[in-house]
């Protein structure tokens, strides 16, 4: 009885024992879960802080980073408020005698009315007096007045004429001065040689290659002259054409990050950049449209148009040039009442010509007029672009706008340079000449014109015959060209042969 009862006692404590295990768990379970919210919250709240200051010093340097941006277009906007103060006084100053002429102007016009009611009242009496009808007594009395007031009549009617001429100058001045004040671009020179930085001087020798067979390959892909030993860290690209430059350049580029340069990769690498570049040609010819504002033009013209970025006139690059001509003839047009569309296109598509015209013969005027007859644009914007050169008359005032518009941007000071243009043309006139003999794939005038290198179709052109051209061509040179010291005529003549293992 007594073992039973102790068992029961046991079993009693050990049940008592498991609850007060389990009641003091959930207590310490509670206990901690308490702990973890208050840092969960403590936490929280830190963060907050630390967001706020954030947010805080974001603002602040917003706020200095706005002051910083908007104090330049502050005080440009202060300078413009000036600018227009000034050209409204001198509006005002041109209305008021504006105003005083035109207050002569009416009494002259009462003096020759009165003038003209003694005239009558003279000519009555004359007529009774003489018996004379009233239209020949008119004549006689006109004779008279003539023959007393010659001298005073023509000096009248000379300073008349002169005023005249120097308010209608004085109110051109005025509108073209505005004119170019509004527009302000800034003058881009060419230059004639781009620069390739190198990430290290091993890659020199990737690029030139094994007997310089690499180099060589590239610039007779690419039409460019390879300058290797100009700069520790560059190599420069030099040619009179901005277009195979950029080319060029792009490839060289492209064949560093590769790494792989070789002749038959720089070949895949060139045409894959030709064809980036005519796309890039397009998007700029959109985008010099969109600018000038001229809508609905084909998307061949506005390719053709695209081409002028890489094109220069006295070292001024013609988009630029057709653009910035595109915002001044439209401020014209707007000042004089002419048609503003048609000038803002006539002034865009001037020199479209220049696009094409060392493929096509005549002046980029006429090769222009026909690209434009081709793709039916307005024969009023044809009328307009076609006067720049004086080639045309001026038919209509946007003509003339246009022409002035050509002028005023090819006229700003250091907007072209003559001697750059001609060295330029040269170097065209150079590669046109060599490439008319047959047999002659490639020609580049190279070395600053003092080197040509052609290159000749090996199945028409033999060993022997390449010193025939390249003698025929250095006579048709001496005979046709100015050209300073003397050029070298480079014939180069390879033979390929590819074959695939498959």
């Amino acid at each position: 009885m007594s073992l039973n009862i102790i068992l029961i006692m046991l079993a009693l404590s050990g049940v008592g024992g498991i609850a007060l295990g389990y009641v003091l768990r959930v207590l310490i379970g509670l206990a901690q879960r308490g702990s973890v919210e208050l840092d969960i919250k403590r936490k929280m709240l830190v963060a907050k802080e630390q967001a706020a200051k954030i947010i805080a010093e974001a603002e602040f340097r917003g706020e200095v980073i706005e002051t910083e941006r908007l104090a330049p277009i502050e005080e440009r906007e202060g300078k413009l408020s000036a600018r227009e103060e000034r050209v409204a006084s001198r509006e005002e100053f041109l209305d008021e005698k504006e105003n005083e002429v035109r207050a002569r102007e009416q009494e002259a016009v009462r003096a020759k009315q009165e003038a003209e009611r003694l005239a009558a009242e003279r000519a009555k009496e004359l007529s009774k007096v003489a018996h004379l009808s009233e239209e020949k007594a008119r004549e006689e009395l006109f004779r008279d007045i003539e023959r007393a007031h010659e001298e005073a009549i023509l000096l009248r009617l000379q300073k008349l004429s002169a005023n005249s001429r120097e308010r209608l100058e004085d109110k051109a001045r005025e509108i073209l001065t505005t004119t170019i004040h509004r527009l302000g671009n800034a003058v881009n020179a060419e230059v004639m040689s781009l620069s390739v930085v190198l990430p290290s001087e091993d890659v020199k020798g990737k690029i030139i290659g094994k007997e310089g067979r690499n180099i060589k390959a590239f610039e007779r892909a690419t039409g460019v002259d390879v300058l290797i030993d100009d700069a520790p860290d560059r190599i420069t690209l030099s040619s009179f054409d901005p277009l195979r430059r950029a080319i060029a350049k792009i490839a060289l580029e492209k064949l560093i990050v590769d790494g792989r340069i070789q002749p038959a990769k720089i070949e895949e690498t060139v045409e894959k950049t030709r064809a980036e570049v005519a796309e890039l040609i397009k998007e700029k010819g959109e985008a010099a449209a969109y600018e000038a504002g001229v809508i609905g033009l084909d998307p061949k013209l506005i390719a053709l148009l695209g081409r002028l970025h890489f094109r220069t006139s006295f070292g001024q690059n013609m988009l630029s040039h057709s653009i910035e001509m595109a915002h001044i003839a439209g401020m014209l047009a707007t000042e004089l009442g002419a048609d503003i569309a048609v000038a803002r296109a006539g002034a865009l598509l001037h020199d479209i010509g220049k696009a094409v015209d060392h493929e096509v013969q005549g002046t980029h005027v006429e090769i222009g007029r026909r690209i434009l007859e081709k793709f039916g644009v307005d024969t009023r914007i044809i009328t307009a672009m076609q006067s720049h050169h004086d080639e045309h008359p001026y038919e209509t005032p946007e003509a003339v706008i246009v022409q002035v518009a050509d002028a005023i941007s090819a006229g700003r000071p250091g907007a072209r340079r003559d001697t750059v243009d001609r060295y330029l043309e040269r170097l065209g006139d150079l590669e046109r000449l060599a490439a008319t003999f047959p047999g002659v794939e490639k020609v580049y005038a190279i070395a600053a014109g003092r080197e040509i290198r052609i290159f000749v179709n090996p199945g028409k052109i033999s060993d022997i015959q390449m010193h025939t051209l390249a003698r025929d061509i250095a006579k048709r040179i001496q005979g046709e060209l100015k050209y300073p010291g003397e050029i070298k005529v480079n014939i180069i003549r390879e033979n390929r042969v590819v074959e695939f293992a498959r």
